[in-house]
């Protein structure tokens, strides 16, 4: 595999979770940018689209298999991206698993499932990706929590907790980091369209969303495109040394409201 040449305006990056969704605009982001990425994910053959694409396009992408819930694979993984793209400026960590459960419905060996992969498995590759951005003294790591964290939902009881204890994680790393020249950023999107949930039984979901609608979660019905999350995380990573975004939440805009005529008319005689 080629080793790309170290240049500092060209930062080799990995994107976790690129088979889809906001992952997979990420990585398109980040390659528009003229950044080397690898994709990391278990669907790796929907990341090799992925790749084949952003080459197609003239930048430089290469797929390998993730998964989060395996340490040697976590371990392969980051091998495979030193050794194809060199020193990791820009590290990506938008991978996580949800289930459908509530607090008393949900099994144990399910919920540790799911802290397992967005928890545990997150932390596996910090540790095996950042101590060289440290020894750099150079380096962003954006971590892609959730809207759950500062509005909690029924129903998703696993999926809430993990994202509680990974913004908590990255709260503490954040200080640890601190004059090391590297950057923890935690960009916290709401309601996006993306696939997680996709495989969820349509009552299961359909039931899960009238819980939403019954606490408030359900303002109004649009959702935010991957790709606008994405430009958000490139934006990250491209901030000039001596700023550091430490969180940043993207919420849906509202749908435009249509004006009546007499509303219309009142403005226009004032």
């Amino acid at each position: 595999m080629p080793r790309f040449d170290p240049n500092p305006e060209i930062r080799p990056a990995v994107v976790t979770g690129a088979s889809s969704g906001i992952g997979r605009a990420t990585a398109h982001a980040l390659a528009a940018l003229g950044h080397p990425v690898v994709l990391g994910a278990r669907r790796v053959a929907e990341c090799e689209d992925t790749a084949a694409a952003i080459r197609a396009d003239g930048g430089e992408a290469v797929a390998v298999h993730l998964d989060l819930a395996d340490g040697d694979s976590i371990e392969r993984f980051a091998q495979a991206a030193a050794d194809t793209l060199g020193s990791i400026e820009i590290l990506v960590s938008n991978a996580a698993q949800n289930i459908a459960g509530s607090v008393l419905d949900t099994d144990p060996e399910s919920f540790d499932g799911v802290l397992q992969v967005n928890v545990s498995g997150t932390h596996r590759l910090i540790r095996s990706l950042a101590p060289a951005m440290t020894e750099r003294r150079r380096g962003d790591i954006v971590f892609v929590t959730s809207d759950v964290v500062e509005r909690p939902r029924p129903t998703m009881a696993a999926y809430v907790t993990s994202k509680w204890g990974l913004e908590g994680y990255v709260r503490s790393l954040q200080m640890e980091l601190e004059g090391t020249g590297v950057r923890a950023t935690i960009v916290r999107p709401g309601p996006t369209l993306t696939g997680m949930g996709m495989d969820w039984d349509p009552g299961v979901t359909g039931e899960v969303i009238e819980q939403w609608a019954a606490w408030g979660f359900a303002r109004h019905s649009n959702f935010m495109r991957p790709a606008g999350v994405a430009q958000a995380i490139a934006a990250v990573v491209s901030l000039p040394r001596g700023t550091h975004a430490t969180v940043i939440e993207l919420q849906p805009e509202a749908p435009i409201l249509e004006r009546s005529d007499a509303d219309n008319d009142e403005t226009g005689n004032r």
